[in-house]
């Protein structure tokens, strides 16, 4: 069964033709010729979608949907009327319906429209199931997910983090190679101890050998006093260097005899300095291939991958996008909920930019968004542009939707929208609680 629908229908024909409908397309329904009896069994039971008439005895549509709503919050109500004006579709989307249908209407349209409710309904409730679980995340720092493969890379970094063992870290740019070195180092007899950062690819070759190792004065133009390199910044704790293999060949020597005894030289200087320094090394390149194009040294490259932990893209760990979604939410300080189309619109994205790009994205939307839930035109265009299969012929209402989001990209706010749109603010909302907007 696809779902379980309460209907509450007092006509004793609706209801049989409704249920039998509903049935044929996969639905499980229990129904009611009284609301008084519904009420008792939402008691008793759960339901995913609740179908009320309007106008019914001895309550109507409207306060079984107030007293519904009480007594099963996480239950989508929908409302079927013949008796119907905009007032009162408004009125009971405001308690917390989804939406409403217009009797008579044809069986088939019947179902499409179930269907629809069903679609918002599983991802309310995928929506509401993040939240619970963002609260159980295990201490993972940043590194929230929900992947078994991520989650065999994370058991395996918490395993080798109590060594001293350099760890090398792959995978693509903004797929969290840093948070991973941070778990590792705060997991660590280190943890009390600086955690260096160097960026590989910043700095000049005399630059990043000064970055590492220290200068004296006068070893170069521009040592205009002596500097203490990274190294010895974070004598006793972990240096992360962030793209590894953009190194050039001779400060990868000098890295080489680091790794092998733990000592080097300052730039300029004869003088011989140990250090106790755990390094872990990132990269968005392959390694391997770059030692068999003689681009990386080997005997180095085997000194870094003494164990080595391959991030996914986030392309293949898509059961991450809407929890890491939610998280950004809450990291932003946002209170808002994320309506099901947009997470629809995540899952679709490629994110070439992985979890750095999702990001950024989360942010964007929560600044347009000011508080309220993030709707599709939070979002920038290439993710509109996805709700829309290629190829496919859009039907009225599906260009109906998708102008009213341009409208609503461009509106300061949603009365000038409303006014563009020619409608009045009162039909522009019911439209968006229908578009899920």
């Amino acid at each position: 069964m696809k779902a379980s629908v309460l209907l509450v229908d007092d006509e004793p024909n609706i209801q049989k033709t409704v249920r039998i409908a509903l049935e044929a397309d996969g639905f499980s329904v229990t129904a009611f010729l009284n609301p008084l009896q519904a009420l008792e069994a939402i008691k008793e039971e759960r339901f995913d979608i609740g179908l009320f008439d309007l106008k019914m005895q001895p309550i109507d549509g409207i306060a079984l949907l107030r007293e519904a709503r009480q007594l099963a919050p996480e239950m989508t109500i929908v409302l079927m009327t013949a008796h119907g004006s905009i007032d009162s579709a408004v009125e009971a989307m405001k308690l917390g319906a989804f939406d409403y249908l217009q009797k008579p209407f044809e069986l088939t349209e019947l179902q499409r429209f179930v269907e629809k409710v069903y679609d918002h309904h599983r991802l309310k409730t995928e929506v509401r199931r993040l939240k619970e679980e963002l609260r159980r995340t295990r201490d993972t720092g940043m590194l929230v997910t929900r992947s078994d493969k991520m989650r065999s890379i994370i058991d395996l970094a918490m395993q080798v983090a109590g060594s001293g063992i350099s760890v090398l870290i792959e995978g693509e740019s903004g797929t969290g190679k840093e948070l991973l070195a941070h778990l590792i180092h705060e997991h660590s007899a280190r943890a009390t101890n600086p955690f260096v950062t160097v960026n590989c690819t910043a700095l000049a070759q005399t630059l990043l050998e000064s970055e590492l190792f220290g200068h004296v004065k006068g070893s170069f133009t521009g040592a205009v006093k002596d500097r203490q390199g990274r190294f010895a910044a974070a004598d006793g704790g972990t240096v992360f260097l962030d793209e590894i293999g953009e190194i050039p060949t001779p400060t990868q020597v000098k890295l080489l005899r680091f790794l092998q005894n733990r000592e080097f030289e300052r730039v300029g200087e004869t003088m011989t300095t140990k250090v106790d320094v755990r390094v872990i090394a990132a990269t968005n390149r392959d390694l391997q291939a770059a030692v068999s194009a003689g681009a990386f040294r080997e005997d180095l490259y085997y000194r870094l991958n003494a164990v080595k932990l391959k991030l996914p893209p986030l392309r293949e760990r898509q059961e991450d996008i809407p929890l890491l979604a939610q998280h950004f939410l809450t990291k932003f300080g946002s209170t808002s909920e994320i309506a099901p189309n947009v997470l629809a619109a995540l899952q679709a994205y490629p994110w070439k930019g992985n979890v750095r790009e999702l990001e950024n994205v989360m942010e964007r939307a929560v600044i347009l968004a000011r508080g309220e839930t993030l709707q599709l035109f939070h979002l920038p265009e290439e993710f509109q542009d996805l709700m829309t299969p290629p190829g496919r012929v859009m039907s009225l209402e599906d260009m109906e939707q998708q102008h009213i989001i341009k409208v609503l990209r461009v509106a300061k706010d949603l009365d000038e929208a409303a006014s563009i749109l020619g409608i009045d603010p009162a039909t522009l909302w019911r439209k968006r609680k229908k578009y899920g907007l």
